[in-house]
């Protein structure tokens, strides 16, 4: 078999990227070899391979749903937003420039030899590549050149389901909208169509589904029911930012949501401890009486500063670190916990310099080249007791930012990576730039159960790996679909056949 097969939605956030992600399971299960791959991703969730490129994270999460390496061909373009209106361009795996809307749009056809080579060289290694689409197909004005949604179905000859979100209401006519917004021959490339995160009793919702088949004259393949599985979403409008947490839990942590925060995914995690309740905030009247602090990484790390400062939300975190609370910082959170910020270059705006939070002795000098590299560093224990149950194990992420750090680092880091510090700790006071640093158990085990004594607490301890917690949630979610899609027809549809209505 060497095929593939595109999943489309009907707008953002519908559930293409977990449905494609369940469907490189259930085709790596039943033996084949699977390569996930989405043309053009706009993120600020993203990851470095082992040869040090960059790409969203989606279709890392897509790779590990399959047991394959993740690849940059897996992502070619990547799309970080700085600004509402201008976004670094990464082509496959390094930063090209920064565009505007615009200039992009006028960039896009040089793209599509790039894109083309890339999607070959997994189809090559293959028997079915299962593509994302972004968006919706129907965006009339962005249809020219597109290199995303239909422009790339037929460019590589897939075909394509079509997803839907039921939650949010309108499912029907989200569908047939869809469908008539569509030229012929996009029309007939949508071979079914799948209803996600529906809530109830399917059985009142067949005469719909009826109807729907009737008007559009398309298979629904399947309703899937609103699932609580624990996998990465790709975009930043998630439920996660809502949730107010756990009712019942021994450990608060407050992550400070900023407008520009990057790689939230960091702290999935954390969801495999019972005990931990997880939030973001935005503002002074969210904060509560957090046991831990979490400042995230940042694209643009000196507006983020800004947007901390001028939200009152400095005061708090100093507050809260004087009186011994534990404060941790990733990438750009690292550095807005030092002393200052300079931009010289204006890498990331006009403002050049600015006063960081000063709670590490630490000076960031943002520069126009990237860092982009995978580590495994050992953590020096002796700079803190936080890390005393950490004597001779290491920790493993990444690193993606662009500014050097310097100042007095000899006696508080912790991770050292190529001379240059990837990781410090001053007191009640963590910073790194290591992202994924708490998918390393024994690390987060250790700040965890820090905490735990301040309170009197037994220790606590995951007691799994979090890879092997991922793959349970890949289970469930195989399964989940299995149970409600009619995988034998999708099959039938990898085959090139036409599916005929069910209802």
């Amino acid at each position: 078999m060497n095929k593939n097969l595109m999943i489309q939605g009907t707008a953002s956030s519908v559930g293409k990227s977990i449905l494609t992600a369940a469907f490189c399971r259930i085709f790596y299960k039943d033996g084949y070899r699977v390569a996930p791959f989405k043309s053009q991703n706009m993120d600020l969730n993203s990851f470095v391979t082992e040869d040090g490129l960059e790409m969203g994270r989606a279709q890392v999460v897509q790779a590990m749903a399959c047991n394959r390496k993740p690849v940059v061909q897996m992502n070619p373009i990547l799309m970080k937003p700085s600004t509402d209106k201008r976004a670094q361009i990464i082509l496959e795996g390094k930063v090209h420039e920064s565009m505007d809307a615009q200039d992009f749009f006028r960039f896009k056809p040089v793209l599509k030899e790039m894109i083309m080579n890339n999607y070959r060289y997994l189809a090559e290694s293959s028997d079915v590549v299962v593509i994302e689409g972004a968006g919706s197909p129907a965006e009339i004005n962005l249809k020219t050149d597109d290199i995303v949604n239909m422009g790339l179905a037929e460019m590589v000859d897939a075909p394509v389901i079509l997803v839907a979100d039921i939650d949010r209401g309108g499912v029907f006519a989200s569908i047939a909208g869809t469908l008539l917004l569509l030229d012929e021959n996009e029309r007939e490339r949508i071979k079914g169509v799948i209803i996600n995160k529906f809530r109830g009793d399917v059985k009142l919702l067949e005469p719909g589904l009826k109807m729907l088949e009737d008007i559009i004259k398309k298979p629904v393949l399947g309703v899937i029911p609103y699932m609580n599985v624990d996998i990465e979403d790709e975009d930043s409008v998630t439920d996660r930012f809502s949730q107010k947490g756990r009712k019942e839990f021994n450990i608060n942590i407050a992550v400070i949501r900023t407008p520009y925060m990057s790689n939230f995914t960091d702290f999935d995690a954390f969801a495999m401890y019972e005990d931990v309740n997880l939030r973001y905030v935005t503002s002074r009247d969210e904060f509560g009486d957090p046991d831990v602090i979490i400042l995230p990484g940042s694209k643009t790390t000196i507006y983020d500063l800004s947007f901390i400062r001028n939200s009152g939300l400095e005061e708090k975190v100093i507050r809260h670190s004087r009186n011994g609370g534990l404060v941790i910082g990733i990438c750009g959170g690292f550095q807005m916990l030092g002393t200052k910020i300079e931009d010289p270059c204006q890498v990331e705006g006009k403002v050049t310099q600015i006063n960081g939070l000063g709670l590490l002795d630490i000076s960031t000098v943002m520069q126009p080249d990237k860092v982009t590299r995978q580590v495994s560093l050992e953590i020096d224990t002796s700079v803190s007791a936080i890390f005393a149950e950490l004597e001779n194990k290491t920790v493993k992420g990444y690193e993606i930012h662009m500014g050097k750090t310097t100042g007095n680092v000899e006696k508080i880091a912790f991770a050292y990576n190529e001379n240059q510090v990837s990781g410090v700790v001053k007191e009640n006071v963590i910073g790194t730039y290591i992202h994924g640093i708490f998918d390393n158990c024994n690390f987060t085990d250790a700040i965890l159960n820090k905490i735990r004594k301040q309170k009197n607490l037994a220790p606590g301890f995951s007691g799994q790996s979090f890879e092997d917690y991922r793959n349970s949630q890949f289970d469930i979610l195989e399964q989940t679909v299995r149970d409600n899609v009619d995988v034998k027809a999708v099959y039938r549809i990898l085959e090139g056949e036409d599916v005929e209505c069910r209802y």
